[in-house]
C-alpha cells in the first residue's frame, strides 16, 4: 500500500468519523499548503496553517481560495536573517 493509498483510507475513515464526505476533502490542496508553509514560513507552521484553513472552510470560505492565499503568502514570507 502507498503512502497515498494510506491517506486515502485515513481520509475516508477520519472523514466518516467527523461525520464528512472525503470527496469534500481537497487533500492536494492541504498538502499544497503544508509544503509551502513548512518551507517558506516554518515547519510547525504547516499542520497549523491546515487548521486555519479548515477554520476558514467551516465558516464558509473556499477551500481552493484560502489554500491558494495562505500558499501566495507563505511563498512571499521574508526568510530569517542569516
Amino acid at each position: 500500500m502507498t503512502d497515498i493509498d494510506v491517506l486515502t483510507e485515513w481520509v475516508r475513515v477520519a472523514g466518516r468519523e467527523l461525520g464528512l464526505d472525503p470527496a469534500e476533502v481537497p487533500t492536494g490542496a492541504i498538502l499544497d499548503l503544508a509544503r509551502d508553509v513548512a518551507r517558506g514560513v516554518v515547519r510547525p507552521g504547516a499542520p497549523v496553517s491546515a487548521y486555519l484553513m479548515g477554520v476558514a472552510v467551516g465558516r464558509g470560505a473556499d477551500p481552493a481560495d484560502v489554500a491558494d492565499r495562505l500558499s501566495e503568502l507563505a511563498l512571499s514570507w521574508p526568510s530569517p536573517a542569516p
